[in-house]
C-alpha cells in the first residue's frame, strides 16, 4: 500500500493515522477486513465541499423558491417561502447547522417543488446552477470548492479495495447529478434524502413525499446498512449530524473547520462530535494545519 496518493495531506498524526488504519485491514493479521466487507461512508456537505454560508444545495433550492413567489405571490404567506422572504434569522440559521426539524421541512417542500419531474428535467436544472452559480462568499462555482484532500483519500481508499459511499442529509438526487465526474464514485454510491418516484406509461417522475427517514443522526447509519447490508468500516464527517455514523466505524475522521484564511472557521453544531472524538479517539483533522491545499491541485488556493 501506498500513501503517495494523499499529496495534499501534510505528514502528521491524521495522515499517519489514515495510512496505518487502511494497511491494517488490508494486511493479513488480526484487523485484516475481507474486501466486500470494506464499506467506508461519508457526509458531504463540510465534509467533502464548503457548506458556510449555507449548505450549497439550499442555494440551489432557494432560487427556484424565488421564482415560485414570483409567478405566485400567494406562496409568500407560507412556509418555508416566508421565512426565506422575511430571512428568518433562526430559520436560516436551522439550515446552516442542519438541524433536522428545519431540513426536513426543506426536504418536504423541495419534494413538492419538483413533484412530477423526471430525472433529466432535474438534473439539467442543477447542471445549469453547477455551471453557473459562484459561492457568494468565496466567488467561485460550488462544484469548484469540493476538497482536493478528500478526493484523494476516495483514491486511496479505492486503490485498497474499499467501496466508497457519500451519506447526506441533502438530497440524494442533487448529489448524484456530479457523483461521477467530481468524486469519481458511481451514482449508485450515493446515500441521502430523497423523493418518491412512479413510474408509468414509459416514465418516472418524482413523487411529492419523503422515501422513508431523513437520512440525519441515526438515520445515516440505517440508511447505509438499507444500502449496503453492512456498516461502514471506515467513516468520514465534521458536525454533530454525522456522530451516529462515525460511531458505527472502526475508523471515524472528523474534518475540523479550522482556517479562517482560506475558508471558515467553526465549530456550530461541531461541539459534541469533537467532544465525541476527543472521548473516543477519532482522528481529528485539522483543515489549516494537515491540508497543504483545500481546492484543485496541490499547490492551489
Amino acid at each position: 500500500m501506498t500513501d503517495t496518493l494523499l499529496a495534499s495531506w501534510r505528514d502528521g498524526e491524521a495522515k499517519d493515522a489514515i495510512v496505518d488504519f487502511v494497511r491494517r485491514v488490508t494486511t493479513e493479521g488480526p484487523d485484516f477486513v475481507p474486501a466486500a466487507d470494506r464499506i467506508a461512508a461519508f457526509d458531504n456537505d463540510g465534509t467533502l465541499w464548503v457548506e458556510q454560508p449555507l449548505p450549497p444545495q439550499f442555494d440551489f433550492v432557494f432560487r427556484r423558491w424565488a421564482e415560485e413567489v414570483k409567478a405566485d405571490p400567494s406562496l409568500a404567506g407560507q412556509q418555508p417561502y416566508k421565512a426565506l422572504i422575511e430571512k428568518d434569522a433562526s430559520f436560516l440559521q436551522g439550515v446552516a447547522t442542519q438541524d433536522p426539524p428545519v431540513i426536513e421541512s426543506l426536504l418536504e417542500a423541495f419534494a413538492r417543488s419538483w413533484a412530477g419531474t423526471t430525472p433529466a428535467e432535474f438534473d439539467a436544472q442543477v447542471r445549469e446552477w453547477l455551471d453557473t452559480v459562484r459561492q457568494p462568499t468565496l466567488g467561485v462555482l460550488y462544484k469548484d470548492l469540493v476538497y482536493q484532500p478528500m478526493l484523494e483519500l476516495f483514491d486511496l481508499l479505492k486503490e485498497n479495495g474499499f467501496r466508497v459511499f457519500v451519506c447526506s442529509g441533502g438530497g440524494r438526487d442533487f448529489m448524484r447529478v456530479f457523483a461521477e465526474e467530481t468524486w469519481g464514485i458511481p451514482k449508485e454510491n450515493v446515500i441521502g434524502s430523497a423523493a418518491e418516484y412512479t413510474y408509468a406509461d414509459g416514465r418516472i417522475v418524482r413523487g411529492e413525499r419523503l422515501l422513508g427517514r431523513l437520512d440525519l443522526g441515526p438515520g445515516k447509519p440505517e440508511h447505509v446498512f438499507a444500502q449496503t447490508g453492512r456498516l461502514p468500516v471506515f467513516a468520514g464527517g465534521n458536525a454533530d449530524v454525522d456522530i451516529e455514523m462515525l460511531g458505527s466505524a472502526r475508523f471515524a475522521l472528523l474534518i475540523q473547520h479550522d482556517d479562517a484564511e482560506r475558508e471558515f472557521a467553526y465549530t456550530t453544531s461541531a461541539e459534541a462530535s469533537l467532544a465525541k472524538a476527543d472521548e473516543l479517539g477519532w482522528t481529528v483533522v485539522s483543515m489549516k494545519n494537515d491540508w497543504t491545499t483545500l481546492y484543485g491541485k496541490p499547490g492551489q488556493r
